[in-house]
């Protein structure tokens, strides 16, 4: 990995804070940047931005976000054939996004906050990772950091950030155990906030 200028995906504030504390911890200030398009449904989208944001004050870090939400992609079949699931298309989607940025913008390597959590398909997300950051020139920075994951979402605890209860896509807000809840804690209607 590279010495220099670092891009930190944030796929959420709880799952970025136990990273973006260990890279502070290492002498390394990254940028953080939110790109997650399969958050929905937009209340959704738009609360986890919030909170990657403040995540960012806390610590004093440049917080990059994008405004690109497409339910399109995750409630139409085209990516069937190209990929072997949608979370493989998810990943993609967002590494390649990351990788470019990294590569556009002068930053020297990238990381990303979803190798913190054990849920998450950690060595299809580095090997994503990797090959988006040959595509584009720029270090894939990687970190194994699901060891410290229970210790992030304390973290995230105590400073008052909103801790999800699903991965983001709508499919996994439709198989979580917590669904009800969830969708109770939307401002509108479920179908008004898609």
């Amino acid at each position: 990995m590279s010495d220099g200028k670092m891009l930190l995906h944030a796929c959420c504030a709880p799952c970025a804070e136990y990273p973006v504390s260990d890279l502070l911890s290492l002498g390394i200030r990254p940028d953080v940047l939110y790109y997650n398009p399969n958050i929905h449904p937009k209340f959704e989208f738009d609360r986890r931005r919030e909170q990657v944001v403040k995540l960012g004050e806390i610590y004093g870090l440049s917080c990059l976000y994008s405004d690109d939400f497409r339910m399109d992609d995750w409630l139409s079949r085209a990516w069937e054939g190209k990929y072997d699931s949608r979370c493989d298309m998810c990943y993609e989607i967002r590494m390649d996004y990351v990788a470019r940025y990294a590569s556009e913008h002068g930053y020297d390597s990238f990381g990303t906050s979803l190798l913190v959590s054990p849920y998450q398909q950690h060595d299809k997300i580095a090997k994503i990772a990797e090959q988006c950051a040959k595509k584009y020139g720029v270090d894939f920075a990687y970190y194994d950091w699901r060891p410290h994951f229970r210790e992030g979402q304390a973290m995230a605890r105590e400073h008052g950030l909103y801790r999800q209860k699903y991965c983001g896509c709508i499919y996994s807000l439709q198989d979580s155990e917590f669904k009800d809840k969830i969708i109770a804690s939307f401002p509108d209607s479920w179908e008004a906030s898609r």
